[in-house]
């Protein structure tokens, strides 16, 4: 199974900054539809594009790998 590892790189970057960062915000930046963040973020067995998953490396300016993991 496809899982995102978007609130661990949310709590991440929000230490890094010392600020909380929403999903709203990540949504917002990234250009993502906000019902498609929180269904990714909560690991809803949701399907993405990789045009979805490239904004979101842009946006914590990490690799694919930081983003999504395959679990058995």
């Amino acid at each position: 199974m496809i899982v995102y590892n978007l609130k661990d790189l949310i709590a991440a970057k929000s230490l890094k900054e010392g600020r909380k960062i929403t999903l709203d915000e990540v949504a917002n930046a990234a250009g993502v539809n906000k019902a498609a963040m929180s269904k990714m973020a909560n690991n809803n067995n949701y399907s993405t594009t990789t045009r979805t998953l490239d904004a979101l490396c842009e946006y914590f300016d990490c690799k694919i790998e930081e983003i999504i993991a395959h679990k058995k």
